[in-house]
């Protein structure tokens, strides 16, 4: 479920948070992926029609791999390095939602069957999406293609966007990719929408900056848990009659839960019966998660015959695309190796502090020496390979071209 309306709520409220990106903007990125979230998109959306679904010669639906096999080589082709994070146990504090959706999966079997009786079927197709889970089975069979393809695997102890945001918090990864929007109440420092759809959608990547959607909120982090969870969350009730303009209202007027609850109206706001809020924020501020130390990041090369034993024997794939989807693979690890531009820049360092001044610099050399010297800077346009950098003039014998970050010395 994510955090109710919160999409909306940083759009109206914190508009420099959110920005669109181009999906090739993330060439040369580490992201880590709710895996869970995309097998399901997978299944709601690959080779299916009505209630028929893509499946092997056995009957064993292969809707998640064929969806994972080309989005992954998609995102490796353009450059970009997945990590597919997979949820493990769920905490306590979830077993009501999850309840929950068992019981409309139910509601919308019983839908389906009827629909099915009578040949609607617009009906039959809105509700066979309702009744997808993933199961174990997809999971098992999306990691080993995942390994097979030579990208990393992680399990997580318990939620997947803990993990997720404690990988990108741990600077291990540059983002996360997910479309619930509770990475960010875990602390993912950035967060990416619709990275995962297909190309044929042409919808750009919305990318959530966490630092700038706490600057213009005007809150802290723990400010920000406590507003998603009076917005609805995954472990708790939300108040009936606050929604999340409310709530933002309140947490900036209070200040915190407890001082909500204080001075809230409760003849007008039904506070639930033993709220579990501070369980709650426990858990988005203190997730299950594995230590970032323990988590290595490797990828390999793809295994061609593993993957064409799994694929094309197992699970019906056409050889040839297989044979030539793994060519994809090899030359986009190949181009993902070059990393990004800024990387060939780096911060130079100096004995002593760089002092500036309109356009003078003054540099102290790393050498001992009796008196400083100073340059004067002219910038000029200059062309490296495709890019065009502005450069420091320092006469007819030399023309350096400049970074952020970088300065000359003589």
């Amino acid at each position: 479920m994510g955090i109710k309306g919160l999409t909306k709520l940083l759009a109206d409220n914190a508009p420099r948070g959110m920005k669109e990106q181009k999906f090739e903007s993330y060439f040369g990125r580490k992201i880590a992926i709710d895996a869970s979230m995309s097998i399901y998109q997978f299944l709601i959306v690959v080779g299916r029609s009505g209630t028929e679904m893509l499946t092997n010669e056995a009957g064993e639906t292969t809707s998640h791999l064929v969806g994972m096999f080309s989005r992954t080589i998609r995102l490796l082709e353009a450059g970009i390095k997945p990590v597919y994070v997979f949820d493990g146990k769920p905490p306590d504090l979830k077993k009501q939602e999850l309840a929950k959706r068992y019981s409309r999966r139910e509601d919308a079997t019983d839908d389906l069957a009827k629909a099915t009786e009578i040949g609607n079927k617009e009906d039959i197709e809105k509700f066979s999406k309702r009744t997808v889970k993933v199961t174990p089975q997809h999971n098992d069979d999306c990691k080993k293609l995942l390994r097979l393809m030579g990208v990393p695997v992680v399990e997580a102890p318990s939620e997947a966007e803990a993990q997720c945001a404690a990988l990108c918090k741990a600077e291990k990864v540059y983002a996360v990719a997910s479309e619930d929007m509770d990475s960010l109440t875990f602390g993912a420092s950035r967060f990416l929408r619709h990275l995962m759809d297909p190309s044929s959608k042409k919808v750009p990547v919305m990318e959530f900056d966490i630092s700038q959607i706490l600057e213009e909120l005007e809150l802290s982090m723990d400010q920000f848990i406590d507003l998603c969870i009076l917005c609805g969350c995954d472990y708790c009730d939300s108040i009936r009659g606050i929604g999340p303009q409310t709530a933002l209202k309140l947490v900036r007027q209070h200040g915190s839960m407890e001082s909500i609850l204080e001075n809230i109206n409760k003849e007008r706001y039904q506070i639930p019966d033993d709220w579990p809020y501070e369980e709650a924020r426990r858990l988005f501020k203190e997730p299950l998660v594995t230590d970032d130390e323990q988590t290595e990041l490797k990828w390999a090369a793809p295994d061609e015959e593993g993957l064409i034993n799994f694929l094309v024997k197992e699970n019906g794939f056409n050889i040839d695309r297989v044979t030539k989807a793994v060519e994809k693979i090899k030359t986009a690890k190949t181009k993902s190796s070059q990393g990004r531009l800024e990387s060939f820049f780096k911060p130079v360092s100096t004995s002593a502090p760089v002092k500036r001044k309109g356009t003078k610099c003054v540099l102290v050399s790393p050498n001992p020496v009796t008196k400083f010297k100073t340059l004067s800077v002219q910038s000029r346009p200059m062309l490296l390979g495709s890019q065009i950098f502005p450069s420091l003039d320092l006469g007819s014998n030399y023309s350096v071209p400049l970074s952020r970050h970088v300065c000359f010395g003589t």
